[in-house]
């Protein structure tokens, strides 16, 4: 929460923009991750349930599964509470689809070198991605930012491209020139003439919650 609230103060700052009037969608992606939707200057929505394990597919978290393919595989393989706590919070994710990393950078070269589960991984990941932001551009009737931050957000240009290329149709227009050449660094991805604003602000939870304390103790 802390990552999300920072970025989308931050991006209104960058494009001068007045948050109460913005329509954002904030993916904080990396090992863990989470989307948040932001109407106005205040959470709507955001991927995570009552544990980190549900929306986005992960590193080795399942993310959204059919609640029945929990039962079947417990009922399968005979296994008891603690040991499915352990699959699919562990073993699944990046790592349980592609068998090989949860690391993003070992997943892109696999795929590189023609690597089928790695491939499968990289789409099924991007997929997610790209699904909760179109559901929160519903949810809010609308979208004006779309903001990228967190490990893989700020760094991997492939995956930002990928996302988002689904998305024209919404008005998401990627610079791709732009794009390719940053990596955590404030920079906006779109074009000119995307009708939705895409950048990539590198997070800062300290400085954050900073704040945050600060104005508790003036309270």
């Amino acid at each position: 929460g802390t990552s999300h609230r920072y970025v989308s103060q931050r991006v209104c700052e960058i494009l001068g923009v007045d948050i109460k009037t913005q329509k954002i969608v904030t993916c904080h992606i990396g090992n863990g991750g989470s989307i948040t939707a932001v109407d106005g200057g205040r959470s709507i929505d955001t991927s995570m349930g009552l544990t980190p394990t549900e929306g986005l597919m992960m590193g080795t978290r399942v993310g959204d599964i059919d609640p029945g393919a929990l039962t079947f595989l417990m009922t399968r393989h005979n296994m008891t509470p603690a040991q499915l706590q352990t699959v699919i919070n562990k073993e699944s994710g990046m790592l349980g689809v592609s068998e090989l990393s949860s690391d993003m950078r070992e997943i892109e070269a696999a795929v590189g070198n023609g690597n089928e589960r790695a491939q499968l991984a990289l789409d099924m990941y991007e997929n997610r991605i790209t699904k909760y932001i179109g559901a929160y551009a519903a949810e809010m009737g609308g979208l004006d930012i779309i903001v990228f931050t967190g490990g893989v957000g700020e760094n991997q240009t492939d995956v930002r491209d990928n996302v988002c290329a689904p998305l024209k149709f919404m008005g998401v227009e990627i610079d791709k020139a732009v794009n390719d050449t940053v990596r955590g660094t404030e920079t906006v991805i779109s074009t000119g003439s995307s009708r939705v604003k895409v950048v990539v602000v590198p997070t800062d939870e300290e400085l954050m919650i900073a704040r945050d304390t600060e104005q508790l103790v003036n309270c």
